[in-house]
């Protein structure tokens, strides 16, 4: 029977269970919320021993050779010794430089990092609370033009991280965790092609990135921006998608509820087949615009998707 190490403590569990359950049984404070290898909540560094991962791509070579796994893909099948992720000793310090408001529901928060991050539109980062609260989202920022990394923060609901992020403001500090890839980017490849981009809640976010790009590197075809809310007033973008539109007239923005949403996405279809596709959002709403993309004959190798998943609600 393997044994598990993490400090002074030491356990036996049964062959082949997974890491992150018996971490978690046995008590050990470690965040975790997709367990699907995507939001690298759950970080763990093995100092002796080897687990059984699912998923090695899910992390970059240098990640591993260090010795850090996912949790949640890991089964241990013999004696490990273990450090959990410690955002104190392996995060990097980040200042709060604007936490504001769009809308009721949507915390725009602005981080300065101690020192700079090498990053680019869509990527996923992890932040860390100084109460030890971790959440993965997505950067809205763009690198090169931004000088802060940004984030949208759907507040609707409770959570651990929104309870504390609905009370930042400007001199606050929080950690960046694991920074990583993510489905959506923009490639100058594409720059002739219709471009399709469609979000929900705030998987507009990313999307806001990968535009914004799409634009300062002169997408010479048309690019289509759908944005999907509950409610008009949750369209918390406008104004500044508005005024991008009125600079460039290639760029059609198209703002739906739930009940409008069949026909807008029947408009996209005359462009679809010579088009990229990205789109972001809850399982659900990816699932129907993917769908839709497939029925217009989009190739699935031209739609790049990314989901909210974990503890975000189901829906929009």
């Amino acid at each position: 029977m393997p044994h598990l190490r993490v400090g002074a403590r030491h356990w036996p569990v049964s062959a082949g269970d997974g890491l992150l359950d018996a971490l978690i049984q046995a008590g050990i404070s470690i965040p975790y919320s997709c367990r699907a290898g995507s939001c690298h909540a759950c970080l763990v560094r093995c100092t002796r021993g080897e687990a059984l991962d699912a998923q090695p791509e899910a992390l970059a070579a240098e990640r591993r050779q260090q010795g850090w796994r996912l949790a949640c893909q890991c089964r241990v099948v013999e004696d490990l010794d273990l450090e959990v992720f410690d955002p104190l000793h392996d995060g990097l310090p980040a200042q709060v430089v604007a936490a504001d408001w769009l809308g009721a529901q949507v915390l725009r928060l602005r981080l300065q990092a101690e020192r700079p991050q090498r990053y680019r539109a869509g990527q996923h980062q992890v932040l860390w609370t100084e109460s030890g609260v971790a959440r993965p989202y997505s950067l809205a920022s763009l690198p090169g033009c931004d000088d802060f990394l940004e984030f949208h923060i759907d507040c609707r609901l409770p959570g651990a991280f929104c309870d504390v992020a609905r009370n930042l403001r400007a001199g606050d500090r929080l950690r960046l965790g694991e920074l990583r890839g993510g489905a959506l980017h923009y490639d100058p490849d594409w720059q002739a092609r219709p471009l399709l981009l469609l979000a929900a809640g705030t998987g507009l976010g990313p999307l806001w990135g990968v535009l914004r790009q799409a634009l300062h590197e002169g997408h010479q075809g048309p690019i289509h921006i759908l944005h999907l809310a509950h409610e008009a007033a949750g369209h918390y973008l406008a104004d500044e998608l508005a005024r991008l539109s009125g600079e460039h007239a290639a760029l059609h923005v198209r703002l739906v509820t739930p009940p409008a949403l069949r026909e807008a996405l029947g408009e996209l279809r005359l462009l679809a087949r010579q088009a990229v596709a990205l789109a972001c959002g809850s399982p659900d709403s990816v699932e129907t615009f993917a769908k839709s993309l497939y029925l217009a004959g989009v190739p699935r190798n031209r739609v790049l998707t990314d989901m909210f998943l974990g503890s975000r609600p189901a829906g929009i």
